[in-house]
This record gives structure tokens, C-alpha cells and sequence, in this order.
């Protein structure tokens, strides 16, 4: 007897039951990677401080970290910093304008494809793809409906604008110093 394909699909409800760390996209559990290694936690430590230093004259715009955005009923991604310009309810359901994923090598393929053409259809304005190994972040800018790469940067400052907001982000700020 052939063997069909079979793949169990699920919804945000049946998610919300679920414990330990997970993404639910187009229906398809992805278990998330352990507890983020020292250099994940100190990049993502150091890019919420750079964004929220940036932030503080943009009153209308802010920084979240590790935050559930609920895009349907069968997606909800964890993305590992975001910067949203309107004031959230319990939870993130609106789109943000920034993302910023921290690739490993478990979740690097996720990062570039899935993730990548999935923040690109929900409309996010730059997405942005951090390689901890090279020390190269890669910005993407949303452009009639496509990303276009904007650069990649290391050591360089990019200027995001967002809702009216100007984001100076310095890039050499959130490598850790070896």
C-alpha cells in the first residue's frame, strides 16, 4: 500500500495550549530553538537597546522582543525583535513596521525563505536577517509589495524611516566586541 503525505495542520486556538516554544505558520508547527545562546541573547540585548535609544523621540513607535504576532488563524510567528508605531491590544495582531530575526543554524533556512516571503506578504516595511557568525546584518526594504536588499552592514549606521519616525541605527553597536 503507498505511503500518502500527510501533514497535521493547526490553528492559532489549538496553539495558545501549547507549551514550551513554537511557531504555528500556514498551520505547520516549527519548534523553536532552545533558550538563545549567549551571543543570540547579546545581540538581541544590544539591538533593543540601540532601537529604543533611537526610539525615544518617536513617541508613537517602540520595541518588542520575543512577542507573539497572531497574523491569522493558523499563523503566529515569534519574531526575535520588532518595532510597532500603534499602541497594541493584549496581543499583536496588526502588522510591525520593523523585524529583526537572529539566524542559527537551526533556524537560518526558516529565516531567509519562509519567514522572509511571509513578513513580505503581511506588508512589513524592513525586514532585517542577523548573521551573529559574520557579523553582517542584511536589510530588506518592502517596495511596491517585493524586498529589495538594501545592504549589508556591519559597522555602518542605516536610517529606517517608520511612520513619520527617523530610526538611526549604528550596526556596530550590537556585535560583541572580541
Amino acid at each position: 500500500m503507498p505511503a500518502h503525505a500527510y501533514t497535521e495542520y493547526y490553528t492559532v486556538e489549538e496553539y495558545k495550549h501549547w507549551h514550551d516554544e513554537w511557531e504555528l505558520i500556514y498551520g505547520v508547527p516549527y519548534a523553536m530553538a532552545p533558550s538563545p545562546m549567549v551571543t543570540h541573547q547579546s545581540i538581541s540585548g544590544k539591538i533593543f537597546l540601540e532601537l529604543n535609544c533611537s526610539l525615544e523621540k518617536c513617541p508613537k513607535c517602540q520595541a518588542l522582543f520575543e512577542i507573539d504576532w497572531e497574523i491569522s488563524s493558523d499563523t503566529v510567528v515569534k519574531p526575535d525583535m520588532l518595532v510597532i508605531c500603534y499602541e497594541p491590544d493584549e496581543k499583536l495582531t496588526k502588522k510591525p513596521e520593523i523585524i529583526f530575526e537572529i539566524v542559527s543554524p537551526s533556524t537560518v533556512r526558516r529565516d531567509e525563505t519562509l519567514k522572509f516571503e511571509l513578513y513580505q506578504q503581511e506588508g512589513v516595511a524592513f525586514y532585517i536577517i542577523v548573521y551573529p557568525d559574520n557579523q553582517v546584518a542584511k536589510v530588506y526594504a518592502l517596495k511596491e509589495g517585493k524586498y529589495l536588499k538594501v545592504g549589508d552592514f556591519s559597522d555602518e549606521t542605516y536610517t529606517f524611516i517608520v511612520d513619520k519616525c527617523k530610526i538611526d541605527f549604528d550596526f556596530s553597536k550590537i556585535w560583541r566586541i572580541r
